[in-house]
């Protein structure tokens, strides 16, 4: 019996700086999931390791890929396309969901929905930039070439992080994303990430721009696409109890540095928490552990920090980004972590 032709999946972009709260919306939204669906959820993350995926139960109707190492609107252009044709042949998915990078700029991401690879059966909705209100005190941030590329190509804005703010705040934030040029479809507040899906099922196709190029940062990445490695191999490698793995990049201005560790290797929490508070509050620190209080997902942004539970069994991972001059030396927070491990279970 042949399958039904795959045509016009709605495909949902969710943009938004390092720490704007991407990930958290994404999993508020699958709790609200039609029954009926079955959504591709596909997660970019800058750094080398792959933090964000283990937010995510495993679960049928939901489909998970994570795609750490670098940005898909560059250097990981081809292996999103590949993963893409992938997951529409082995799961048909009736709705695919992207995440890309913090730092991934939207203009390659939708070169690649658009190809050729996928005419008729992809068909991009609203892209939907997420806002933290803190942001706009930030002149880095406001000045950023990628920051302001993805509001400008966005449909539609979301205020995140907007309980961890003044009411002043949000209403700045607001205004300004009304003020926004090209006009934005609409604008909403998401407190603690809570969005109503409904705004995801009933947006309309995305509505083109004026032509934004690439930045040259993305561009250099994109030539030198080639060159980069896909990480399946190092995801698949397991460490050694006692031997983390370890990883680290460089690019668009920020470095990244991270490790795994053995699933047997158990962690003093009320240690591991006080050596990630304290590192350089401008990092953005990622981290799931095995503890001796049960696995735990650590989140921190813009100084705010999340520790929860989590059902990762895999191994343990860190992972830390940021601007070179603010990333502690590797091998004294390595000799700090492992400070940190328990000797028995």
């Amino acid at each position: 019996m042949r399958s039904t032709p795959l045509e016009s999946i709605p495909v949902h972009l969710f943009t938004g700086f390092l720490g704007s709260g991407k990930s958290t919306l994404i999993r508020r939204l699958i709790d609200q999931k039609p029954q009926d669906e079955r959504w591709a959820v596909l997660i970019n993350e800058f750094g080398q390791i792959g933090i964000d995926q283990t937010m995510f139960d495993s679960r049928d109707d939901v489909i998970v890929k994570g795609l750490p190492g670098g940005c898909l609107c560059c250097q990981l252009a081809f292996v999103l396309q590949a993963t893409l044709v992938n997951l529409l042949r082995l799961h048909r998915p009736d709705r695919v969901l992207i995440e890309p990078s913090g730092l991934g700029h939207p203009a390659g991401l939708l070169d690649v929905l658009r190809s050729e690879a996928f005419a008729g059966v992809l068909e991009v909705h609203d892209i939907v930039a997420l806002l933290d209100p803190s942001r706009l005190d930030d002149p880095r941030v406001r000045e950023h070439e990628t920051f302001n590329d993805q509001l400008a190509m966005a449909d539609a804005v979301v205020l995140t992080m907007i309980d961890r703010v003044g009411p002043e705040q949000v209403a700045a934030a607001e205004t300004f994303a009304r003020g926004l040029w090209p006009a934005k479809k609409w604008v909403a507040q998401a407190p603690h990430g809570e969005l109503d899906v409904g705004m995801l099922l009933a947006s309309g196709c995305h509505r083109p721009v004026r032509e934004i190029a690439t930045s040259e940062g993305h561009a250099a990445l994109r030539e030198a696409g080639s060159q980069v490695l896909v990480l399946d191999d190092f995801a698949q490698l397991e460490p050694a109890p006692g031997s983390p793995l370890e990883a680290s990049g460089r690019a668009l201005g920020y470095v990244t540095q991270g490790w795994r560790w053995n699933a047997e290797d158990v962690f003093d929490l009320d240690r591991l928490t006080q050596v990630l508070h304290g590192l350089p509050t401008d990092l953005r620190v990622k981290g799931v552990w095995h503890t001796h209080a049960g696995w735990k997902l650590y989140n921190r942004g813009d100084g705010a920090v999340s520790l929860v539970t989590s059902a990762w069994r895999r191994d343990s991972r860190l992972e830390l980004i940021g601007e070179p001059e603010k990333m502690p030396p590797a091998q004294e927070l390595l000799a700090a972590l492992q400070a940190c491990r328990l000797t028995e279970a």
